[in-house]
């Protein structure tokens, strides 16, 4: 199964994720970027610099997956289909 590495740009800082995680398919890693999205959100609140975040989730290779947006974890309709990449 491939890792998956959740990388969040913060403006022009980028923290990266040394570890990664070894998830199914990009449809499993949509899903938990929303769900470490969320999390933090909730913990940290909802401040200018978290909601123009992003997290780039990126493969073994170092190329971009997809793109996350931390404001389209909070758009998000519950009644919408979860894998939208």
């Amino acid at each position: 199964m491939p890792r998956y590495f959740f990388n969040t740009r913060i403006g022009d800082e980028l923290i990266s994720d040394p570890d990664g995680e070894i998830l199914r398919d990009p449809d499993r890693a949509w899903e938990m970027a929303r769900a470490m999205i969320r999390e933090l959100l909730k913990t940290e609140g909802a401040d200018g610099a978290l909601l123009n975040a992003v997290i780039e989730v990126t493969d073994d290779d170092g190329d971009i997956v997809l793109e996350f947006p931390f404001t389209e974890a909070i758009l998000e309709s519950p009644d919408r289909s979860v894998t939208r990449h």
